[in-house]
């Protein structure tokens, strides 16, 4: 009976290859397996990580980022290329734009100078760009404001002229000596609310009145009393620069009582109002203090006799002083003459003789210099300027401006 360990043996086998052959095969599964994971590459890692960690979301944001970045990689000259011209484009702009302004600012200050101006005015130069015009010493648009601008007796709210073509005398884009204008226009603008200002010592106020006409109303102090003052003004071109105003339809209201229109006129003079006149057969001291008077009866066409009767008998004044012609007889009398021979029976009236002394020496002449709108530009040193196409609007009297061969600055 044999053992169980027992091995037969071949005559010719090699005891070592024996023994290998008992192995059925766990070394080289063993080896085998020590050698696929000794390699071990970043991505296996990141696999073995990913199966020991919890699970997470995916983050998109980055990956989508690194895509993108991806895409434009391939671009990054044209990408340059692009911002490097718009860099270049805003520095050529603003330096641009910086010599314009500059331009401005001393073309200002050489107006100022020049034309003696209280304030310097607003210099606007057209065209882009503005290097390029002033390498060709030529200015496409040129457009000059002056504000309150003296002449005369008032100011002008505002002077408006574009310049067209303009040459420039440079030494060089720097150094620009002067300019010559070929052609100008424009427009001057005589502000009623300047007007009220400057002439408001008087209280009166102009308003538009048709499209050449000018209304004037309000109050004229006169020997410590307010005259209510009318009148009208007519705006006419005088010449090449000036304009011009004729006043007309003066009248100063001295309340309900009368009324003085300077003039030696028939119409003209210091008049009772209708209202006044109408109350004379009302107020009997009054009306017999004119009917005592015979240069008065004379010039109201009443006879003697009936003026007499009237004296006696106050229904007889009242009957001669109510009727329509003696009212419209009363109104046409001139009290000024009548106050200088007479001033008691003015006094009755109700007239101040300081007033009666005061209303003679407002001459015509003296209150339309006081109402005169009129003014002149001053002449400029070379070439011409004239006005042309007067009109009121309702901001106040506008003209328009021409000019010719004109030159700034030398």
């Amino acid at each position: 009976m044999r053992s169980p360990h027992h091995i037969t043996a071949h005559p010719y086998a090699n005891p070592y290859e024996e023994l290998g052959s008992l192995d059925d095969g766990p070394l080289e599964e063993f080896l085998a397996e020590e050698t696929e994971e000794t390699p071990e590459t970043p991505a296996a890692r990141d696999e073995a990580a990913a199966q020991d960690d919890p699970w997470a979301p995916p983050n998109h944001r980055r990956g989508g980022r690194r895509k993108r970045r991806g895409r434009l990689a391939g671009l990054p000259f044209a990408m340059k290329a692009v911002v490097g011209l718009v860099v270049l484009a805003a520095f050529l702009t603003l330096a641009d734009r910086w010599a314009l302004l500059y331009a401005e600012r001393r073309a200002a200050d050489t107006l100022k100078d020049r034309l003696n101006l209280a304030a310097a005015p607003e210099v606007e130069i057209d065209g882009f760009p503005f290097l390029t015009q002033l390498a060709d010493e030529r200015l496409d648009t040129v457009k000059v404001t002056v504000p309150d601008v003296a002449a005369d007796r008032v100011s002008l709210a505002r002077v408006t002229a574009t310049a067209r073509n303009v040459r420039l005398d440079t030494d060089g884009p720097t150094s620009v000596r002067g300019a010559d204008v070929p052609d100008l226009e424009g427009d001057v603008l005589l502000s009623f609310t300047d007007l009220n200002r400057e002439l408001g010592a008087s209280q009166v106020t102009f308003t538009p009145e048709g499209r050449d006409r000018v209304r004037a109303r309000g109050t004229l102090p006169v020997a410590g009393h307010d005259l209510r003052l009318r009148a009208e003004a007519r705006i006419v071109r005088e010449g090449d620069r000036g304009i011009a105003t004729h006043i007309g339809g003066m009248r100063l209201d001295i309340g309900e009582l009368a009324t003085y229109r300077p003039g030696a006129r028939a119409s003209e003079g210091l008049h009772l109002s209708r209202a006044s006149a109408g109350r004379l057969a009302h107020e009997t001291r009054k009306a017999k203090a004119l009917l005592s008077v015979p240069a008065v009866v004379r010039r109201l066409g009443v006879s003697d006799s009936l003026v007499r009767e009237a004296l006696r008998n106050e229904s007889k004044l009242t009957e001669l002083t109510g009727t329509p012609r003696f009212v419209h007889q009363a109104m046409r009398l001139n009290l000024i003459d009548l106050a200088l021979d007479h001033p008691q029976v003015l006094a009755r009236l109700g007239f101040d003789p300081a007033l009666l002394d005061a209303l003679p020496r407002l001459t015509r002449p003296v209150l339309a210099d006081r109402l005169s709108l009129g003014f002149r530009l001053p002449e400029p040193p070379s070439g011409r300027i004239q006005l042309r196409d007067v009109r009121v609007e309702k901001d106040g009297i506008r003209v328009r401006l021409e000019g010719a061969g004109l030159t700034v600055g030398r």
